[in-house]
């Protein structure tokens, strides 16, 4: 259960950084935010990236094998990627939304499973 719960932690983490390290882009965008000073932007940032570390410090807690978890430090900082990249390409396409995926994108998640794969062979 530990490994699904740490996949399940790492995923609203990965919510949580994307929209902090994005989102102030889209409120920009809309007018929202667009005469905010940088460091109220840097501000409002960090105070979403705190939910982001309130996730992913547990997620690594839960999952790493010496605390019981199934996920060696190398497997875990590699399935994170994979669902940052995920998590991104999904925010991305809702937030911005005249950006696409195209076949490259494809071919390099591709790469990615086979990094997951490959750090999984024994």
């Amino acid at each position: 259960m530990n490994g699904i719960y740490t996949i399940l932690l790492l995923i609203l983490s990965n919510v949580f950084m994307t929209l902090a390290w994005y989102g102030h882009l889209r409120l920009q965008q809309s007018g929202v935010s667009a005469h905010w000073p940088l460091m109220m932007v840097i501000v409002f940032s960090w105070c979403i990236a705190f939910f982001e570390y309130c996730c992913q410090v547990p997620a690594n807690r839960l999952g790493f094998i010496g605390n019981g978890g199934p996920f060696s430090l190398v497997q875990l900082k590699v399935i994170q990627e994979c669902i940052s990249l995920v998590v991104f390409a999904v925010i991305a396409n809702m937030l911005f939304q005249n950006q696409s995926l195209h076949w490259n994108h494809a071919a390099a998640f591709l790469c990615l499973v086979a990094a997951v794969y490959f750090v999984f062979m024994e």
